[in-house]
């Protein structure tokens, strides 16, 4: 039995990548169970057997880590008290976060597994508890990429590095997409992101107000927030009038087909992006894209082949690459055809077969 834990429930990259490795090991013969805060996100409507345990976010950051906390706390004893986890069940902790499930797999001798997806962790208090869990729990630990592995080294843990992949189903959809660098006469620039300003909102709004001149680029926000979030956001600052703002979308991948260029505008001051889940979606689709110059996005695209790496806070270089691709059609066509073989290279079966390597090997003793 595998036993997953997570805890917000919602349509960012970790969660999307954590149904594919339940499903892996799904299929490998493995029963699963999963134990997650309440959300209505992507984790909901599956067919696994799900536990749901109280969690809630606030506007008030103190508000929220002091309910974080209290969801931990849930999770340790929903765990303790539920008599029908195998004794020799794997704990698999995806993120850092959940380390009410670690501390039960440490406490009653099961297995911990945790696949790791963050980095940027505040306060810095919470990241060096989470690490110091992870280090005293953790039989192995997953990284997403390379340069995720090497940036949050756990001392005494095995640590494998399995690349996210897209679903056999995307990727079939998403291969069937036929780019084109404007459509209806436009430029359509796209950014997937939640509405925090590490995510690089601002760099955005920013960029669309210096190509507020040119009436053929186009750009799309595709937020993953709540409306009443984005309402909050936007009555603080007005969305520029190229800017249209949509509202969390279950599928993505209709935005992708008319895109012509995904940003990715994380502020690496703030945030380092492991992987870059949505930029592997929209390279997938033909789509060229910009991402952060660090992080698991330079595993993904290397600068003039498949798009460009650009530091969001250079907004005078980030404006010059988005106007040199709206007025280049065959520099976006050569870039897209680039995406889509550089895409083709993290399927699915690699992943699933990397996920449950790892769990073989933490069942028999082998990944401590």
């Amino acid at each position: 039995m595998i036993v997953f834990a997570h805890l917000l429930n919602d349509a960012s990259g970790s969660p999307r990548v954590l149904i594919e490795s339940m499903r892996a090991l799904q299929v490998g013969g493995f029963p699963v169970r999963l134990h997650v805060g309440r959300g209505s996100g992507c984790l909901s409507g599956l067919g696994i057997p799900t536990v749901p345990y109280w969690y809630r976010r606030s506007r008030f950051r103190p508000l929220t880590l002091l309910a974080y906390l209290f969801s931990q706390v849930l999770l340790f004893f929903r765990l303790l008290c539920d008599r029908s986890i195998d004794r020799g069940a794997v704990v698999y902790v995806n993120t850092l976060l959940p380390f009410g499930a670690a501390i039960f797999g440490r406490l009653t001798g099961r297995p911990v597994l945790y696949h790791v997806h963050e980095i940027s962790i505040r306060p810095a208090v919470l990241r060096w508890w989470l690490v110091s869990v992870a280090r005293w729990t953790s039989h192995l630990n997953l990284y997403v990429s390379e340069a995720h592995r090497v940036a949050l080294p756990i001392p005494g843990v095995p640590a494998r590095r399995v690349y996210n992949a897209l679903s056999a189903s995307f990727a079939d959809r998403a291969g069937r997409c036929r780019y084109a660098s404007h459509r209806g006469g436009g430029f359509n620039v796209l950014m997937v992101a939640s509405l925090r300003p590490y995510k690089g909102v601002h760099e955005l709004l920013a960029l669309c107000e210096r190509l507020r001149n040119r009436d053929d680029v186009r750009f799309e926000l595709v937020v993953n927030d709540s409306d009443a979030d984005v309402a909050r956001f936007f009555r603080q600052q007005a969305a520029p009038a190229n800017l249209r703002v949509h509202p969390r979308a279950a599928d993505t991948l209709p935005f992708y087909a008319r895109a012509s260029l995904l940003l990715n505008l994380s502020r690496v001051d703030l945030w380092v992006e492991t992987f870059g889940l949505t930029v592997l979606e929209a390279m997938a689709c033909g789509v060229p894209v910009i991402v952060p110059p660090v992080g698991g996005p330079t595993e993904l695209v290397e600068c003039g082949v498949e798009g460009y790496r650009v530091d969001s806070r250079d907004l005078s270089a980030l404006e010059a690459r988005v106007r040199a691709l709206a007025d280049d059609p065959g520099l976006c066509s050569r870039m897209s055809a680039a995406a889509r073989r550089s895409a083709a290279c993290f399927s699915e079966a690699a992943f699933a077969n990397g996920i449950r390597e790892a769990v073989n090997a933490v069942m028999t003793g082998s990944g401590r």
